[in-house]
């Protein structure tokens, strides 16, 4: 899981700046309960009014009232108001003084609210179900008494308004669209606040997708064929499309919805808590049930995550496998043995992914339940109470929203802890590519191959074995091949010698002795130096989308369009290229799909002549040319490349016959090593090999 937030490491300072934004987002979110607790409770229930202390009142009842009060209670009440004559009217007091007056003046004020109403002080308290004590106490937010007689209160200051001829209706009005407005602008808020989350939640997710995918086929462009080996190309493609995008996804919700939960949840339980409605105990059952709930799913789908990546391998494996043979598929008649194993993968898949999708897919009406079963429970329990005088109707709307608020708020943690188990595979997947090192890379301290050096190759005693092999596949290979001369390469299938070429590059690393160029062992250059002198022709001919011009010019770039017409005609490729009228600017097919195999092994050597290198290395390059255009190209090629280094793999001896130098290898090791008239005298699998191929006048 440590990779997956590994990713979000680079943006940190965005994703505080997202978590400011939610911040904000969750204070407009959580306020907007309260606006619809006001205007339930007091623009609807008090008519507008907040304070007992009323905005007018007559000379009479201003006496009236403060005949009713001590010492202290009736400097204040005279102190709040302004004697207008017969009206006296309070002054523009802040709202903290207006709550001091409240807790001051509830006493008296309902007592002359008892009086008004044809009571006593004791009929007030008979109506607030309290005693006299209970009644003094108001230091308790939640008392009973205090919640019914400041409702007492706050209609004695709707009476004393009336009386004073103020239009009640005027101060409901103002207070509901005060409310509303309010309402409106925590709600533009919100959206603002949304909008620019979701956008830098989006960003960095594509940022996130685009610097794994980046850093990934950067990091596998320098394995060497071990590391592919082990990797698997089928999986290589996974873990750069599938897997990144769920890690993509994964942390656009992890800004979007982790980081906003925990910001929601607190801010709920501190309004929760100041409410003080005494029903946290609903909130903790319906937050142990989704905890419950999202455990039992994750025991139960986490296992099937990461089968779920290895089926998709396999899917793309069989399906690469089947779509490059399709031709090969079709000539033997093996379509239907072909789908029925393409069908077992996708049905593989299609299983385990019908299990996690049943299984997540189940969460959304259990959680449901969940919430309705606790917006039931909380108006049930708020109900009774409502009914005995301890709660109002806006209080317990306000604590269903704020209840819903924590609910859905644990309810994102643990639909993240469903996503996040997946994400977090696909990113270990990831970072299993990213921090591979290749074993062939530059050594500490390598040098260039300098300019004027020669392409002289030397092999001291080579012997090479595969990762994890019991057996060398080469051993003891020990020659010379010099600058202007051709080394030809035989032997049966399977004796090494594409293993032998492919060293020469740092395709492998050799396993014992050391194989040097102009007189440096190749491990201690640089493999782009090393690789700049190489001009290699592999044995299946590889070209690349783009026109016949573009891929002569992998060989060199900024070669000229007189100099790829050269090198097409050096590879005997020029006649099949201008018989099209689109010439060179002809498409290549993805693969090169649109043309012969011959007509790619010509490509491909174009490609190395266009290069001049030093060394040439041909891997059995020839083999799909008819006699007639090898000859050619052979007698084009010792033209073009007289002074360069050419080392040939080949099956035909008559192809190789005027080689200055012939190896001849058997089960990886040299049984012969000379020209062909010294191999015939003095190499028996040589003049074996030679006798089946070539008739006597050619041997002659």
């Amino acid at each position: 899981m440590k990779n997956l937030f590994r990713t979000l490491i680079p943006y940190k300072w965005t994703a505080l700046l997202v978590l400011m934004l939610m911040a904000g987002q969750a204070f407009c979110e959580m306020n907007l309960p309260q606006y619809t607790q006001a205007l339930i409770d007091t623009g609807i229930q008090n008519r507008g009014i907040e304070h007992i202390v009323p905005e007018a009142v007559t000379r009479r009842e201003f006496e009236a009232a403060a005949a009713l009060m001590d010492e202290e209670e009736r400097a204040a009440w005279e102190a709040a108001f302004e004697d207008g004559g017969e009206i006296y009217t309070r002054k523009d007091l802040s709202r903290e003084e207006l709550d001091e007056l409240d807790e001051l003046l509830l006493d008296p004020i309902v007592s002359r609210y008892a009086q008004k109403n044809g009571g006593t002080l004791a009929d007030a308290e008979a109506y607030a179900g309290s005693d006299r004590a209970v009644f003094a106490d108001r230091d308790n937010a939640d008392s009973v008494s205090n919640k019914n007689l400041m409702a007492m209160g706050i209609r004695y200051a709707g009476d004393c308004d009336e009386e004073a001829g103020l239009d009640l209706l005027k101060i409901q009005n103002d207070f509901m669209w005060r409310c509303a407005g309010m309402m409106l602008l925590m709600s533009l808020s919100v959206m603002v606040f949304t909008t620019l989350i979701s956008l830098l939640a989006a960003r960095v997710g594509a940022s996130i997708g685009k610097d794994l995918r980046s850093g990934l086929f950067s990091n596998v462009m320098s394995f060497s064929s071990a590391e592919m080996d082990e990797f698997r190309t089928s999986s290589l493609i996974t873990r750069a499309t599938n897997d990144i995008q769920q890690v993509q996804m994964t942390a656009t919700m992890i800004l979007r919805m982790m980081l906003f939960a925990p910001c929601i949840c607190t801010w709920s339980i501190i309004r929760v808590y100041q409410m003080h409605a005494h029903m946290n105990f609903v909130i903790v059952t319906g937050v142990i049930a989704i905890f419950l709930m999202a455990g039992a799913m994750l025991a139960v789908a986490m296992p099937k995550f990461r089968i779920m990546q290895s089926l998709i391998d396999a899917l793309n494996a069989v399906s690469r496998e089947i779509l490059t043979g399709i031709q090969v598929i079709r000539a033997f008649g093996r379509q239907e043995t072909e789908e029925q194993r393409f069908d077992k993968a996708n049905t593989d898949l299609y299983r385990n992914q019908l299990f996690v999708n049943r299984a997540m897919i189940s969460i959304t009406p259990l959680l449901m339940i969940i919430m309705y079963g606790l917006s039931i429970w909380i108006t049930w329990v708020a109900a009774g109470r409502i009914d005995m005088g301890e709660m109002q109707v806006g209080t317990m709307t306000a604590f269903i929203a704020y209840a819903m608020e924590i609910v859905f708020s644990f309810l994102m943690i643990a639909g993240m802890a469903i996503f996040l188990p997946r994400a977090g595979i696909a990113a270990d997947r990831i970072y299993e590519v990213l921090e591979t090192e290749t074993g062939i890379k530059n050594a500490d301290g390598a040098e260039d191959i300098p300019e004027d050096a020669e392409g002289v190759i030397r092999f001291e005693h080579v012997s090479f074995r595969y990762p994890d092999a019991e057996e060398n596949v080469l051993t003891d290979i020990d020659f010379t091949a010099k600058p202007g001369e051709t080394t030809a390469i035989i032997g049966s299938t399977g004796c090494g010698k594409t293993t032998l070429i492919n060293l020469i590059p740092r395709f492998f690393d050799v396993t014992e002795g050391r194989i040097t160029v102009a007189g440096r062992d190749i491990r201690e250059v640089t493999l782009e130096s090393l690789r700049d002198e190489i001009g290699y022709v592999p044995q299946k001919g590889i070209l690349f989308s783009g026109t016949m011009a573009d891929n002569i010019r992998w060989g060199r770039e900024d070669a000229s369009d007189e100099e790829v017409r050269l090198a097409a005609e050096t590879a005997q490729a020029a006649g099949f290229i201008d018989e099209r009228p689109e010439g060179y600017e002809r498409e290549v097919a993805q693969g090169g799909a649109n043309v012969s195999g011959g007509q790619k092994q010509r490509l491909a050597i174009a490609r190395a002549v266009i290069k001049e290198p030093k060394i040439f290395l041909f891997d059995d390059s020839f083999s799909a040319l008819d006699m007639k255009t090898d000859v050619a190209l052979r007698k084009a090629l010792a033209e073009k490349t007289a002074g360069s280094t050419k080392i040939i793999v080949a099956q035909r001896v008559g192809t190789i016959l005027h080689a200055q130098q012939i190896i001849v290898l058997d089960e990886g090791r040299i049984v012969g090593k000379g020209t062909h008239e010294e191999l015939m005298k003095s190499c028996d699998i040589y003049r074996e090999t030679a006798i089946s191929q070539l008739s006597e006048a050619a041997l002659a």
